[in-house]
């Protein structure tokens, strides 16, 4: 520590008058020291900090740092070619801030406003999912950790790398007052330790080098999930020791696990040998070729392809895509082959019941069941997304699109002339019965076309007609408009759509689509999110991100005004309590006040119109917005709408 001999005079001018202003507060180094000192069994502070006198200043020492431990962590952290840093600023993580904006030149990564550090972890969950890698997340010590819990879990549930910066006062002697010791934790990680892949602690700039390294290895090697590096205050403001030595560690990237040969060449037998096998997906295509194998896969066999929506894993309007009439096609399988799915047990059995549940299967006895997943390389016991255990015939322990070139060429070398034959037969009679499927998704988005508050099959179908021309992506679940999107649209490309939030956690939705959304800007790709309402108010401050950082969104609300999966909830129970609903909407309905998300909107900075109750003003409203989103801006319109 010193006082730099390339100080600009605005700096020194700066640091002088704000010490003047506080020199009255300020106690004089020795004498801090001394204090510190007394009683400390002869342990006194290493000679780290040298204080500098200003000039024409007596009695105002100022200490200054010219290559700060922060600085080299920035040198680390670029080289995993982050291309964004969300956050929340809190103190504990204030030197790696002010590396990253000055040092780092604010470029690669850039720094993204956040408002809460659920939002900051949603976006990276959202970038992710489209980029297929992970930005960089800061989060301040034990209370911007547990604000960001929930949206790591999330991301955990849903196996999503978030690249998470933990900022700590881990040196009790260096905290300045009552909030660094609320704001700290020995082991700061220890609260997120069972949802995430990997964390660690590191002691020195030398180890934080490696371990960051490993972190995003760990990160982007499926199972991907969440990791946590803690960043400690003396690592982060301290100078970096003279002749350290230290290096930025080379990052290679690990090859995903791939099935071995001998398990392949079996499930290619099982596969062409079947009369009617079904291949079930959820979170297979984390890339373009991952969505190009599978096509590819089902195309060969002739298949019926049920996808989970995990992932943009088969192309709606394929006429092997069979998802809308997934009982049926289950029920006639003498082969499953289940890839990358998360509840493989409810793929093959249902529940039903009320106070208990009651299960039965619902495939014939004697079905075989393939399982391709990495997910059998990676388990954690305390929180149970794991779901029911399923037994199968042939488990493989592997990364399902890493597995699916070899797969594809096992079937083929598998496939004789005779069995083409079957297949295109096969194939015929699945195509006719995606027609029939097709026909009668349009028939059912028919009653209350007309209907107010606005039917939500119209609500998308009204979307679809200005966006279809597009290069597109929708960011958002469609679990909660009664999937009409995925029912109705021609989803094709990887990008088209990203699935749901993993562990179903309210205030994924907004966060997520931003974060997508900063993804595919730079692809020029019109971004769309058909958003939640009760989901929106857990952080609504993500909206004035989007704006302030100019993130092309367009955000239609699905405002029904209540938390309806709830309401159900509490219908359901009146009703086996045989009370009646009339009560069923307290506690989980949003009116009285409505909430004018139109307003919040523009509140932020934003483009903001509704809400709209008639249907036949939603298209001219979705066209103004379309201008404002294609001008590199966000635009929102609230539209009242039925429940589902």
């Amino acid at each position: 520590m010193r006082k730099s001999q390339r100080d600009s005079v605005n700096r020194r001018d700066f640091l002088r008058a704000a010490a003047a202003s506080t020199a009255g507060l300020v106690v004089p180094p020795s004498a801090a020291v001394a204090a510190s000192a007394k009683g400390s069994r002869g342990w006194a502070a290493p000679p780290l900090l040298k204080p500098v006198v200003t000039d024409g200043e007596p009695n105002v020492e100022i200490l200054t740092v010219d290559h700060p431990g922060s600085d080299f962590m920035v040198d680390v952290l670029k080289s995993l070619d982050f291309e964004y840093l969300c956050a929340n600023p809190g103190n504990s993580f204030r030197s790696l801030h002010e590396s990253f904006i000055n040092y780092g030149g604010n470029r690669a990564p850039e720094f993204i406003t956040c408002c809460h550090e659920e939002s900051s972890v949603g976006m990276g969950h959202g970038y992710a999912k489209i980029e297929g890698k992970p930005l960089l997340v800061c989060v301040h010590g034990t209370v911007g950790l547990q604000h960001a819990s929930m949206a790591i879990y999330d991301a955990f549930c849903d196996r999503v790398p978030v690249y998470i910066v933990l900022g700590n006062f881990s040196d009790a002697a260096v905290r300045f007052g009552q909030v660094d010791w609320t704001h700290s934790a020995q082991d700061p990680a220890a609260m997120i330790r069972d949802y995430t892949k990997w964390d660690d602690n590191p002691a020195s700039l030398g180890a934080f080098a490696e371990s960051a390294v490993r972190a995003y290895k760990i990160a982007t090697t499926p199972p991907t999930m969440p990791v946590a590096l803690v960043a400690g205050h003396t690592l982060q403001e301290h100078p970096v020791p003279g002749g350290a030595g230290l290096s930025v560690p080379k990052l290679s990237i690990t090859s995903p696990p791939a099935a071995d040969d001998g398990a392949v060449a079996e499930a290619a037998r099982i596969l062409v040998r079947a009369e009617n096998p079904v291949l079930a997906t959820d979170r297979v295509a984390r890339t373009p070729a991952g969505l190009s194998a599978m096509i590819e896969l089902a195309e060969l066999l002739q298949a019926p392809v049920i996808d989970r929506n995990g992932r943009m894993n088969f192309p709606t309007r394929h006429p092997l895509n069979m998802t809308e009439h997934a009982a049926s096609t289950i029920a006639a399988a003498d082969v499953v082959a289940g890839l990358e799915l998360t509840d493989f047990w409810s793929v093959v059995n249902s529940v039903h019941g009320q106070v208990y549940p009651e299960t039965q299967p619902t495939i014939k006895p004697g079905t075989r069941l393939i399982s391709i997943t990495a997910n059998d390389l990676f388990m954690k016991s305390n929180y149970q997304d794991f779901q029911r255990y399923t037994p199968v015939d042939l488990a493989i322990a592997a990364d399902a699109e890493a597995t699916l070139p070899s797969l594809v060429e096992r079937v083929k070398r598998e496939i004789t002339d005779d069995r083409k034959r079957a297949f295109a037969d096969r194939g015929a009679k699945i195509a006719a019965a995606h027609r029939q499927a097709s026909e009668a998704q349009r028939d059912a988005a028919a009653p209350g076309w007309d209907a107010s508050p606005i039917s939500t099959a119209r609500l998308s179908m009204e979307l679809w007609a200005q966006i279809k021309n597009e290069d597109w992506s929708l960011v958002s679940n469609c679990q909660f408009i009664s999937r009409w999107p995925l029912r109705l649209w021609d989803f094709r490309k990887h990008y088209h759509y990203i699935g749901a939030e993993g562990g179903y956690g309210v205030g994924y939705g907004a966060p997520a689509s931003v974060g997508a959304a900063l993804a595919n800007r730079k692809h020029g790709r019109l971004t769309v999110s058909i958003q939640n309402d009760g989901d929106l108010m857990f952080a609504p401050g993500v909206l004035w991100t989007a704006a302030h950082h100019r993130i092309p969104l367009l955000i239609l609300m699905h405002n029904n005004r209540a938390y309806h999966q709830e309401l159900m909830q509490i219908q359901i129970m009146a009703s086996q309590h045989n009370r009646g609903i009339t009560n069923a909407g307290i506690g989980s309905v949003l009116v009285d006040p409505p909430i004018d998300y139109a307003k919040l909107a523009e509140s932020m900075g934003m483009h903001g119109e509704g809400p709209i109750g008639d249907p036949q003003d939603l298209a001219p409203a979705i066209r103004r917005a379309i201008e404002v989103v294609k001008r590199g801006d966000p635009a929102l319109i609230d539209v009242l709408t039925q429940p589902r």
